[in-house]
């Protein structure tokens, strides 16, 4: 088996590869439904109503994801995951039974949205560091590719399937179909055979234990700098469930079905994106800047898109960039972090990572209200390369960098610290 599609070699990763391929094409329904529905249902093409329900759908994880994830490093992450895909479920029934009886409105949608959230917190740190159970740790990377690779895999028949779905038989149909799907991991997990997970210590319970997180990660610049960027990303670049929804509507007069397709051209990228990830080795700092500074140019020229068509095409290239800096940025701090510790500083990325959403969502929902989707989209793109340059700079200065160039491929190399080799400082060194 190649080098990219190592991990699924491990029968118990291919059973989890599946189970994240289907959870995943659920999500993505959702995501899709539950924006049309708030933007052409509920209210009369309002932009600020879909950022408040995005900040309440991510608003848990800045509340919550401090104790979630030190749940995460005491409990059973196999059914801890298990239970948030049972809740998920439940919110999907009752979200199709409020549409099927037109008895939906908008604050049943914020409260579903919130609710969502609490359990996607619940859901998120578990499911980040379970895959440390699945493969060895040289592996890890790898399967964090391929985990990556499976959720756009779904966000290419996801939104697609949603859009259609709406157009032709109505949104509560899209729900339905979602709690149906997100009961398939639930069975696949089940199988999964425990005899052949690797190792894992169990954290007691104890005082202190989120401080112990906090003091880890503010003694590793690496982790607080591509915390920082990738947060940019999330909270004010990466609103195309807003953004998409009021380009294909008011900007270029299309329906739901043209809104579903633009999710799956995004995610030809990240496909892409997510395969040549699974072949890389050793994320870095780096590679997780160069991606964001990629994202924010290919943003901005998204922004100026003159067609249906070309916003379409345009987001293939964002895709794989938003890929990048999402695959990049989780392995190199997974592979990074020292095991026993594991869940709560991922739980913390994940708090700040997700959590400038319910900051960023709302401000670009206003943003779009009142100056337009396009300049929604321009203003991700200027803050993230804001950020992301600031943070180049700042690496610049504090970090022992050069720069090599070559007559060949690659033309340009950047060499840090842990790339050179030590000196020599034995006795018989010449």
């Amino acid at each position: 088996m190649s080098r990219t599609f190592a991990s699924l070699k491990y029968p118990n990763y291919r059973l989890w590869f599946a189970s994240t391929a289907i959870n995943s094409t659920a999500v993505w329904m959702q995501r899709v439904a539950q924006d049309w529905v708030v933007l052409t249902e509920l209210t009369a093409n309002n932009a600020t109503a879909i950022g408040i329900v995005t900040a309440l759908q991510f608003a848990p994880q800045l509340l919550f994801s401090a104790y979630t994830g030190v749940l995460a490093d005491r409990v059973n992450q196999q059914r801890l995951i298990q239970l948030a895909q049972v809740l998920m479920t439940v919110l999907s029934i009752f979200t199709a039974i409020l549409l099927f009886s037109d008895s939906a409105q908008l604050w049943h949608f914020y409260l579903l949205a919130f609710a969502g959230g609490c359990v996607q917190t619940l859901d998120n740190p578990a499911r980040q560091v379970f895959v440390n159970q699945l493969v060895p740790a040289k592996s890890v990377p790898n399967a964090v590719a391929l985990n990556s690779a499976a959720f756009n895999l779904a966000r290419l028949l996801g939104p697609a399937v949603a859009g259609f779905t709406l157009a032709a038989w109505g949104s509560w149909i899209v729900f339905a179909i979602n709690a149906v799907l997100l009961l398939v991991p639930v069975l696949l997990l089940a199988v999964i055979n425990p005899d052949t997970l690797m190792e894992r210590t169990v954290q007691p319970k104890q005082r202190g234990q989120f401080i112990e997180g906090l003091r880890y990660i503010s003694g590793r610049q690496d982790i607080i700098i591509i915390t920082i960027v990738s947060s940019a990303v999330a909270g004010l670049g990466m609103n195309f469930q807003l953004t998409s929804a009021v380009m294909a509507h008011s900007e270029f007069g299309r329906g739901a079905g043209e809104f579903g397709l633009l999710g799956t051209f995004m995610a030809v990228g990240s496909v892409t994106g997510a395969i040549v990830a699974a072949g890389r080795t050793l994320p870095r700092v780096r590679t997780v800047v160069g991606a964001a500074i990629a994202f924010g140019v290919v943003e901005g020229v998204l922004a100026l898109s003159p067609s249906y068509y070309a916003f379409a095409f345009i987001s293939i290239p964002l895709g794989f960039a938003t890929l990048t800096v999402i695959t990049s940025a989780n392995a190199a701090i997974q592979i990074s972090t020292a095991p026993h510790l594991r869940g709560r500083v991922m739980s913390i990325y994940i708090m700040v990572f997700l959590g400038s959403t319910p900051i960023g969502a709302p401000l670009v929902g206003w943003i779009t209200n009142h100056w337009g989707a396009r300049w929604g989209i321009g203003f991700g793109a200027i803050s993230v390369l804001l950020v992301s340059f600031g943070a180049l700079i700042w690496i610049w200065r504090h970090w022992d960098i050069q720069v090599a160039w070559h007559r060949r491929v690659p033309f340009v190399e950047v060499i840090g610290p842990q790339d050179r080799p030590k000196p020599d400082t034995s006795s018989d060194a010449q």
